[in-house]
């Protein structure tokens, strides 16, 4: 296949999955290439490295998802309903990729950005970057939350960072055991770590 109108769209969303699936490290451009059906001179005409198509394609994935997190975290959702359904929405997702993978897989972003973070500044950059959109959203709904009196005052960027590095660690975990039963009761730390009035459901 040569440089075809969706080659890159093949290798971003091949390399996503192959590297989701296993690691960075056990995966070549060769396998990308053969899995897409695009062969390697394509590869080269849309990137100079594997980390230009793994930064690429993580970037990618976060944007066809970016949609579902404005619509969680959309202020038509009061603010600790908000954090619920990230939770939700977590737990689902990480379900469909068990399904899909065989196995638990964890935080992409996470995953990807511990392997490659002491190597490949590039790959390192861009998971810290897609890591800050999920905060993002997270500062906004906690400091809502203050703001209606649901959730302590305090720093909302610094409980933010503390809810979504918990969350990182539990996915971890899950992957680690192959469990995901390990997230069963996430909103409930979620809630005592940015200073919920309430339990959820309550």
């Amino acid at each position: 296949m040569g440089r075809t109108s969706d080659a890159k769209e093949k290798l971003l969303s091949v390399a996503f999955d192959l590297i989701h699936e296993s690691s960075y490290g056990t995966v070549s451009v060769d396998q990308i290439c053969r899995r897409a059906q695009v062969n390697k001179g394509s590869f080269y005409y849309f990137f100079k490295t594997k980390s230009d198509l793994v930064a690429a394609a993580y970037e990618e994935h976060w944007r066809l998802k970016e949609p579902e997190y404005e619509r969680i975290f959309s202020p038509r959702h009061p603010p600790l309903e908000r954090l619920k359904l990230w939770c939700d929405y977590s737990r689902g997702v990480q379900r469909q990729r068990q399904k899909k993978y065989g196995h638990v897989v964890g935080c992409p972003y996470a995953s990807v950005g511990g392997e490659r973070a002491t190597r490949d500044k590039k790959i390192r950059l861009k998971a810290r970057d897609l890591v800050g959109q999920h905060t993002r959203h997270l500062v906004s709904a906690i400091a809502d939350g203050m703001l209606t009196g649901d959730i302590t005052p305090g720093d909302a960027k610094l409980k933010a960072e503390l809810a979504h590095a918990f969350v990182i660690g539990l996915l971890l975990r899950a992957k680690i055991d192959d469990d995901l039963k390990i997230l069963k009761h996430m909103e409930d730390a979620v809630f005592a770590l940015v200073g919920a009035k309430t339990k959820p459901g309550a």
